[in-house]
């Protein structure tokens, strides 16, 4: 395939598996589109990935790869991202670094979010230039098996079938595997790697703290917007597995396995159309006893799994981006509030509502709709991941952004995945303003995220004290940003 970038100068970087030829773009080297496993085709359908076969010569790393095969995004576009030509080959990866040297940088893997359905490492928001000039370190983004071709858990046909419902999980452990077998060719330490992610990546992050095939491939962990809590039971996965089966017209995972791309993509839209409540997303990691033999947050605060230094955090009015794009949310009322509640409190329902009311005076019950389903979605599991950590002894950092953007009349607010183009210090990046407006106080929230997220990945510690449960030391990212304590701490004190 031919470069969208022919006058830049070219570099040759050496694999396992062979030599690759990528670009150096102002001084940065990168490679796109790097094989890590084969493709999940044919008889490798719902399987786990296999490395993929070594090739003789020098092989064009020079475009990103087909994203995974998925239905079209409104956010994805919103990110900047063009419709995708997707393909079940998709198991590749990018790499940025500033040289192909013995310097041994530390490693930043990042994981996309998506809802576990949508998504690749090649949206322009997550282009590494910065994280490699500035940061000094190499950053590596992937794909991985999306939606039903990931996480669609028919265990139950059969012994070559285990592990489907967490295929993409996998994948993710596979591209751990290439960066422990190769990143140091790249300029990179193989001992010395962050995973990170955001919203659905976050939750991949969350799930590998808990995976033991993921052991001893990672060293750092920072969860953006999604924590340790999203997985679901076998049984609840076979439900979603009984949706797919019938949706396609077919009565086995075998009889999926020989259906076209496009036909197992429009059994999973005719699911996905389904009423999703509070984000109850149908494909996610599931307890499958193969590959995650445990509830993550339980392994963690048990310290059987997750022993290593997290950064976590949510925005301030993460729901908002969900309500505002009408994201099969549902109808909102104080009935829908008083359902919510009572499902989360029981009896203290009525209690709970009046103090998220009471310190809104003049909100609406959309508005305090949207805080309550934050904190239950996307807060309290992040505080609660902090605090397993905090109980082992685990250094944790927690932080909360809540600059609000102007954009949409401020109807956004600061809403999930409003942070990400700060943390790439992306913002020139298509979509960004779009996203973000254009007010000048923005670069220096990018400058201090940026350097807080290397710093991490550097020693561990990104400039704050780690979190506890007498202060809870809270990082507050706004124009001004701020160390906070327990921000909020009423509302997290009804949970």
């Amino acid at each position: 395939m031919a470069s969208d970038r022919p006058d830049s100068p070219t570099t040759v970087g050496s694999t396992v598996h062979g030599a690759i030829l990528g670009t150096v773009e102002d001084g940065i080297h990168v490679f796109r589109g790097v094989p890590y496993a084969r493709p999940p085709v044919d008889s490798l359908r719902f399987r786990p990935p296999q490395p993929p076969e070594p090739w003789t010569g020098t092989r064009d790393a020079l475009d990103f790869g087909p994203v995974a095969a998925q239905l079209p995004s409104p956010l994805e576009a919103l990110f900047g991202a063009a419709p995708p030509a997707h393909s079940e080959d998709c198991l590749t990866l990018n790499v940025w670094t500033p040289g192909l040297d013995d310097a041994r940088r530390p490693v930043m893997v990042w994981i996309h979010g998506g809802a576990f359905v949508n998504g690749s490492g090649s949206t322009p928001w997550y282009d590494g230039h910065r994280f490699a000039r500035q940061g000094d370190v190499v950053l590596v983004t992937v794909n991985y098996r999306l939606g039903a071709f990931g996480f669609l858990h028919v265990d139950g046909g059969g012994e070559e079938w285990a592990g489907s419902g967490n295929l993409g999980i996998l994948d993710q452990v596979r591209a751990l595997e290439w960066v422990r077998d190769n990143i140091g060719a790249f300029g990179g330490d193989p001992g010395r790697v962050t995973i990170f992610g955001e919203s659905a990546g976050a939750m991949s992050v969350g799930t590998l703290l808990a995976t033991p095939a993921a052991d001893g491939l990672y060293h750092r962990a920072i969860l953006q917007s999604g924590a340790a809590s999203t997985v679901l039971t076998s049984e609840a996965a076979w439900e979603t597995t009984s949706l797919v089966l019938d949706s396609a017209g077919v009565a086995s995972a075998r009889d999926l396995a020989e259906l076209p791309t496009e036909a197992i993509l429009a059994a999973q839209e005719k699911v996905l159309a389904r009423p999703m409540g509070d984000i109850g997303l149908p494909f996610q990691p599931v307890l499958d006893g193969h590959v995650l033999p445990d509830n993550p947050l339980r392994a963690v605060r048990d310290g059987k799994r997750g022993n290593v230094p997290t950064l976590v955090g949510t925005t301030l009015d993460e729901m908002t981006l969900f309500l505002v794009l009408d994201l099969r949310i549902g109808d909102l009322d104080g009935a829908a509030i008083a359902k919510m509640m009572e499902s989360a409190f029981g009896s203290r329902a009525e209690e709970s509502v009046g103090v998220y009311s009471g310190n809104r005076p003049e909100a609406t019950p959309r508005d305090v709709y949207t805080a309550i389903a934050t904190d239950r979605v996307f807060r309290i599991p992040a505080i609660r991941l902090a605090e397993a950590q905090h109980g082992q002894g685990v250094a944790s950092y927690m932080y909360l952004f809540a600059w609000p953007t102007p954009v949409f009349g401020g109807a956004l607010k600061a809403c999930h995945a409003l942070e990400i183009p700060f943390v790439f210090d992306n913002l020139h990046q298509a979509g960004a303003e779009t996203f973000t407006g254009d007010g000048p106080e923005r670069q220096g929230i990018a400058d201090t995220m940026h350097r807080a997220w290397t710093s991490f990945a550097h020693d561990g510690d990104p400039g704050w004290p780690s979190y506890d449960l007498d202060a809870r030391p809270t990082m507050r990212f706004d124009a001004q940003s701020e160390l906070v304590h327990d921000p909020m701490g009423d509302e997290r004190a009804l949970w």
